[in-house]
């Protein structure tokens, strides 16, 4: 993404004072004739890992509830409770690590609920029960959600951990209860240090361990967690690596780490003699990690938004790390990263969809309605997986090439797969969305995405107006529900009723969010209980929980308390909160804070 804000986006961004006041935290970079389904409307390692037993700086860990007092685990991690699905049902069921976050958002449809949370409720959370337990510190920004795993054997004992990233490039696994750090590692080889940041504020000030990790409990001896770690080396060169790291005590698995390098025939940006070389030096891996079907995916974003530079995404065997498929975006075009302001790939099993950033399209199209040159910037788009990566279907504005030329685009936001839905004949739709820098949130049917015509939209549903600020987030979905958190805008909910979005919001939150706006997360017993969580970026970062059915009701912000007392640092950009086991869980510029019930 280049020239931030120009064009109809310096008109959009500028459309209310709230919007223009927050631009500058955003940074340089936001995000970094067709088949039809109209049944709905539009409404206007190099250091090794290392051990160690003190706990982390910060107030004392107390657990407000722990494991056993909503469960009973065993070492095979199988668990007895009640069950999840209604929230009332007093007959046990067995799951398998319900309450564990292993991945961006909870799941690969990036939902962004947690449906296995029995201690917090609406009753519970509030500032004269909930609060700030601690913080636990790191050696630097915390970019990626942090991610956890129930009853983990650990050095003889059993944990619930919680798994932290930096940009320090430094992975720690902290006991989730007391603080304990369980182990430490580096990403960085010996004499390497983590990236710079090229002097612009996108990802700053180095870059380490950006992207979200992704874990498989199931893969080695004790499971792997796969994170993707930039460096620099003595004589400037750069270097991108997949790790895999055993779970138990952060060593290499599986021969790693292995160099991200890729080629791909082309003559766009930066190729030579038809071919286009993935330079490490030239991108970040933003966007968090996919594990689909035994490959991770990762999707690179721009160093920068310094040309040369075009969209990859390159998939990796989870058992070997071997290179499995490489896509390129805009082969013979430029620009068309993928950014969505840190959300991950999203998957219903099958298909890859995600957001793309401004770049090369081509507005001619072929006899199946594709791109003529295979150049896909700006668009919402589904890849298939098998035998290789390829883009199957996707939707395009019909201005969009001119919000590309603007910088006004689409993968500034992030996709969001939804549930299998039924409309009133009991139709069911497959349906994904996601909005973006133009604040139109787009629907489209999964099995018939719209692809593009130049003189209209033919999407599922296209909802203009409703959120007022740019998407630099993702939505989060639950119980019949989606919702947006945009620049300068309260978050809002927006119900799904015969399988279509309410065309405005069933409710909204009393406060807005500035700069970058919030991704949402949602904790749940089954339908019961639901909380809608976000984190309001600042000098003093605000976590605020509000009643999920109706956002007006806010139930706790960490303001609220007198004094500094549920302070817990400095915000950071993009950064989603995690629930797990009666615990929030919010990265900061230098640690995690860690919410829970107080003990009294």
């Amino acid at each position: 993404m280049v020239a931030h804000f120009t064009g109809r986006n310096i008109a959009l961004l500028l459309a209310s004072s709230a919007i223009a006041a927050s631009l500058i935290a955003v940074g340089c970079s936001g995000g970094g004739g067709s088949n039809t389904d109209s049944t709905a409307t539009t409404s206007g390692s190099g250091g090794g890992a290392t051990a160690a037993s003190s706990p982390s700086t910060g107030a004392s860990a107390s657990s407000g509830a722990s494991a056993s007092g909503t469960s009973s685990s065993t070492s095979s991690g199988t668990s007895t409770g009640t069950s999840p699905g209604t929230g009332t049902s007093t007959s046990p069921t067995v799951v398998t690590h319900s309450m564990d976050v292993a991945t961006y958002h909870n799941d690969i449809g990036r939902t962004g609920q947690q449906l296995a949370e029995t201690v917090l409720t609406p009753a519970n959370v509030n500032s004269t029960t909930f609060g700030k337990l601690a913080v636990f510190s790191v050696d630097g920004a915390v970019d990626a959600e942090p991610l956890f795993l129930s009853n983990m054997t650990i050095a003889g004992g059993a944990h619930n951990v919680l798994y932290v990233a930096t940009e320090n490039a430094s992975v720690y696994a902290f006991d989730a209860d007391s603080g304990t750090v369980l182990w430490k590692t580096t990403t960085l080889k010996s004499g390497e240090t983590p990236s710079d940041d090229h002097s612009c504020p996108q990802i700053t000030p180095t870059i380490g361990i950006t992207a979200t990790p992704v874990i498989d409990r199931t893969r080695g001896a004790n499971g792997a967690m796969y994170v993707v770690g930039m460096s620099k080396d003595g004589a400037g060169a750069y270097h991108q690596r997949l790790h895999a790291l055993d779970l138990t005590t952060g060593a290499e698995l599986f021969n790693g780490p292995t160099d991200i390098t890729a080629t791909y025939p082309g003559t766009g940006s930066g190729s030579q003699n038809g071919t286009l070389s993935f330079d490490p030096g030239q991108y970040a891996e933003r966007a968090s990690l996919l594990l689909l079907n035994g490959v991770v995916y990762t999707a690179w974003t721009s160093h920068c938004d310094i040309l040369p530079y075009t969209g990859w995404v390159i998939g990796y065997n989870a058992a070997t790390l071997q290179q499995a498929s490489v896509l390129n975006l805009t082969p013979n075009g430029q620009m068309g990263a993928i950014w969505m302001s840190g959300a991950g790939l999203a998957s219903d099993g099958a298909s890859i969809y995600f957001l793309d950033a401004n770049g090369t399209f081509d507005a001619t199209l072929d006899g199946n309605s594709m791109p003529i040159h295979n150049d896909f910037g700006n668009g919402f788009l589904k890849l298939g997986t098998s035998p290789a990566l390829s883009v199957t279907d996707y939707f395009e504005a019909s201005d969009t090439v001119a919000e590309s030329n603007a910088d006004e685009d689409l993968g500034s936001g992030g996709a969001l797969v939804l549930p299998d839905l039924a409309d009133a004949s009991g139709a069911v739709h497959h349906l994904a969305l996601g909005a973006g820098k133009n604040s139109v949130i787009y629907v489209v049917n999964r099995d018939s995405m719209g692809k593009f015509d130049s003189n209209a939209d033919h999407l599922y549903q296209e909802i203009v107006g409703q959120i007022t600020g740019p998407m630099f987030a993702m939505p989060a979905y639950f119980n019949g529900a989606v919702y947006f958190g945009s620049i300068g805008d309260s978050i809002k909910a927006f119900s799904i009723t015969n399988a279509a979005l309410s065309t405005t919001p069933a409710s909204k939150t009393a406060n807005t969010f500035g700069s970058p706006g919030a991704t949402p997360s949602v904790s749940a017993n089954g339908a019961a209980n639901g909380i809608v969580w976000a984190v309001e970026n600042g000098t003093v970062a605000v976590l605020h929980a509000y009643d999920a059915g109706n956002l007006a009701r806010e139930l706790y912000n960490s303001n609220q308390a007198a004094g500094a007392r549920d302070q817990f640092g400095q915000g950071n950009k993009f950064i989603t909160p995690m629930i797990a086991n009666g615990k929030v869980y919010v990265g900061t510029k230098n640690g995690v804070g860690v919410f829970g019930l107080l003990s009294h």
